[in-house]
């Protein structure tokens, strides 16, 4: 192996190790195993697959390609390959779009529920909750829907711990309504939309989410007859890898189903 392919296999190496300690940090931190670090992980095991016995997989392809059967698998190989960098590529500009819909003065803050530890806001939690403080503050008139129901290992609603962090930070409560039955994203929209339309709340709703959810949030409320922007939250970056993929399922899922 000359020189070149060489530098080229450890920066693929050591780049694949880099992103799998990336994608093992929620594990270790906050005991958090999804679809996102999983895939994530089995795409970095595989980059340093690939590093380590680059020479017999380029040896293995130049076999394939001389057999008819070997180039339609190869051919197929990279046209799933260019389909699913396509796909990552348009999901990414449509999250990144939609985290930076400024915010309309003044609206009404559907704020989505998260995970509840005990009665404390989970971090993915915390960060929505202070976007939307920061949003309440700099617009005085504006009032907040804290959507959220109680999972089996919570001790309180979701709502009813979002209520309590933002009274706490001096929102008063006539400010906040508390919706504490759903359980999705897409029940946390529609029965918030029930209770800004029986109180009569300004229609035109800014969604506090983390930024990589804003979009799969906001197109479930254009389909709910909405209109929108975003107060999105600041992902840790030590978190940020493994719900951006797993998010990316989710838009993928939206948009076929």
């Amino acid at each position: 192996m000359n020189i070149q392919k060489r530098i080229l296999s450890g920066f693929l190496f050591f780049s694949g190790l880099a992103g799998a300690i990336w994608f093992l940090l929620p594990f270790f931190t906050w005991r958090i195993v999804n679809i996102g670090n999983l895939t994530g992980l089995l795409f970095c095991v595989l980059l340093m697959a690939y590093a380590i016995f680059m020479k017999k997989v380029h040896s293995a392809v130049k076999r394939l390609r001389k057999r008819p059967a070997g180039k339609y698998l190869l051919n197929a190989a990279l046209l799933i390959a260019v389909i699913i960098g396509g796909l990552v590529i348009t999901e990414t500009a449509c999250m990144i779009t939609a985290a930076k819909k400024t915010p309309a003065p003044n609206a009404t803050v559907v704020l989505l529920g998260c995970k509840v530890n005990g009665e404390h806001p989970s971090l993915m939690l915390l960060k929505r909750l202070e976007a939307t403080w920061e949003y309440m503050e700099e617009n005085p008139d504006s009032v907040c829907v804290v959507s959220g129901g109680q999972g089996p290992d919570e001790n309180i609603s979701e709502a009813e711990c979002m209520y309590r962090y933002l009274t706490q930070k001096g929102i008063a409560p006539e400010r906040l309504y508390k919706e504490d039955r759903s359980t999705s994203t897409r029940e946390n929209l529609a029965f918030s939309k029930e209770i800004i339309e029986a109180h009569q709340l300004n229609p035109e709703i800014a969604i506090a989410t983390n930024e990589f959810h804003e979009y799969r949030a906001g197109k479930i409320a254009d389909a709910l007859g909405f209109t929108h922007s975003s107060v999105p939250g600041k992902t840790p970056w030590y978190l940020f890898a493994t719900y951006y993929v797993r998010e990316l399922y989710g838009i993928l899922y939206e948009w076929i189903f």
